[in-house]
């Protein structure tokens, strides 16, 4: 399992490996052929970032049972897919900025596939081997402009509204970790990735078939039960096992 890292040390954004509090600097692309270097940084030391930046974001909606039978549903028969723009995505620590005359800012802890490798029309059984890792992610919704029948992109769309972080793993089952969010300390979203509708290697499989994923291009898999409102001043961090913790502040 190797975590990787995007972060800031004074010289600007460099690829990086994470292993307790060090940080290796990598020789090479993470999306390729890389090695560490002898270099360490101490983690409390650096600015970490956004752990990619992503040509598009292709994110899921609708994707967990509970949230489906909740609602009274039936289940989807496709997964329903909607884009955010590269301007959405910040980093850890970095501040989700409320839209002016937005009364309800929602959150949503999301595990995030990332992309190795240049993926179009893979099968479901080979598309686990196009990823690189998983991070942590939170799709913020301006709840006032999701009108019922009307494109999803302006709830969705704006800067800052795609945090991901703090690092990309490798190495783990994305079908099965538990997801958690905590708004101001407090657990509102507790899950696990088990009870998507449709799992990762589906996902990549039936996103392949419509658009060219690209190295670095991320898929956010959709939010269990317990999403909430934010104000500014809020605190919001999304929890996933094995990743660790992505924490946010609203302004």
């Amino acid at each position: 399992m190797t975590k990787f890292v995007r972060f800031d040390a004074g010289q600007g954004p460099e690829y990086g490996v994470l292993e307790e509090d060090r940080i290796f600097p990598v020789r090479g692309s993470i999306f390729g052929t890389w090695e560490k270097e002898e270099k360490i940084f101490k983690l409390q030391e650096v600015r970490l970032l956004a752990p990619c930046m992503p040509r598009k974001v292709v994110c899921i909606g609708v994707n967990y049972k509970e949230v489906v039978t909740g609602k009274g549903d039936p289940m989807p028969q496709e997964p329903v897919i909607f884009l955010k723009p590269d301007t959405s995505v910040i980093g850890p620590g970095e501040a989700i900025v409320s839209p002016a005359g937005v009364k309800e800012l929602n959150y949503e802890a999301e595990l995030v596939v990332v992309i190795k490798d240049k993926t179009k029309d893979v099968a479901v059984e080979d598309a686990k081997n196009y990823v690189l890792g998983y991070t942590c992610g939170n799709d913020i919704t301006a709840k006032d402009f999701m009108e019922k029948g009307k494109p999803w992109t302006k709830a969705k769309g704006y800067d800052t509204f795609m945090p991901i972080g703090p690092c990309i793993v490798s190495g783990l089952d994305g079908d099965n970790l538990n997801i958690r969010m905590y708004h101001n300390g407090t657990m509102t979203q507790n899950s696990n990735t088990s009870d998507m509708v449709f799992n990762v290697s589906q996902i990549i499989s039936y996103v392949s078939h419509i658009m060219t994923l690209n190295p670095g291009d991320v898929i956010s898999t959709g939010t269990p039960p317990g999403k909430g409102n934010l104000k500014p001043g809020d605190v919001i961090e999304a929890e996933i096992e094995g990743i660790g913790r992505l924490k946010n502040v609203v302004k």
